[in-house]
């Protein structure tokens, strides 16, 4: 898989998860992929959020690194 289908699919998951997000005020914004990792940034009340570490762990690495298993980290940019 290229860099950019990589990217494509990242974005497409996120399209995917980010309802659930939407759901408790947060959102969740592709920032870039680079060297196997994945930045994002959370946003809305997901920024503040006291499991936003839960979020990103169990909810946004695990799905992204199921379906893209090259993938190694999950960063938010704060």
């Amino acid at each position: 898989m290229s860099e950019k289908e990589i990217t494509n699919k990242i974005i497409e998951i996120l399209d995917k998860i980010r309802p659930l997000l939407n759901n408790d005020g947060g959102d969740v914004q592709f920032i870039k992929y680079e060297n196997n990792i994945v930045y994002i940034k959370l946003l809305g009340s997901c920024q503040d959020c006291p499991m936003a570490d839960a979020t990103i762990d169990e909810m946004i690495k695990y799905t992204l690194t199921f379906e893209i298993p090259k993938i190694k980290e999950v960063i938010n940019v704060i």
